[in-house]
């Protein structure tokens, strides 16, 4: 079991990832509900099997690959499961994010074009672009190879260029 302290550490690290984990988990539900839920589950299973963190690398990719491993799971669930579903993106709530008034207007709008891409070309965005993670890293925590983190990087990068450049043109 882990002393005192390092479990209140580990714990303080894991409340500092609430907001980028509530990012990921809303490329991966689609959903700020089924996001919520997911982030509880995943600091729930972080938290319950902390004695298994051996400390290297970044306890932001371990919980990143729990937390999609556990999205897994539950898309199988509801694959078995009638009626299940997730909420199309333009019904979703919109994830808030502290910025100036200019930033922030710019920032909810890059989140919805991000938010429409496909699943796995969003989630490669953001964990690559906009959390800072590298191709390697993505790829641990997607389980997938680092070559199809780097092609769904470069189609998520062509894709958003094109959405921008269509929303600009409307606006002219």
């Amino acid at each position: 079991m882990r002393p005192t302290a390092e479990t209140n550490e580990f714990r303080r690290e894991l409340v500092s990832l609430l907001p980028k984990l509530r990012r990921f988990a809303m490329t991966l539900t689609r959903n700020s509900n089924d996001a919520d839920d997911l982030v509880q589950e995943a600091c729930e299973r972080a938290i319950t099997r902390s004695h298994l963190w051996n400390g290297e690398g970044r306890l932001e990719s371990w919980v990143y690959a729990m937390t999609r491993n556990l999205w897994v799971d539950e898309i199988r669930k509801r694959k078995v499961r009638t009626g299940s579903g997730t909420v199309d993106v333009g019904e979703q709530d919109n994830l808030h994010v502290e910025a100036s008034a200019d930033k922030a207007v710019y920032a909810k709008q890059l989140h919805k074009l991000i938010m429409t891409m496909p699943e796995g070309l969003s989630s490669v965005f953001l964990l690559v672009n906009v959390e800072g993670h590298s191709y390697r890293e993505a790829a641990d925590i997607l389980g997938i190879p680092i070559g199809t983190v780097m092609s769904r990087l470069s189609a998520a990068r062509i894709r958003l260029a094109a959405m921008i450049a269509e929303q600009t043109e409307r606006r002219a």
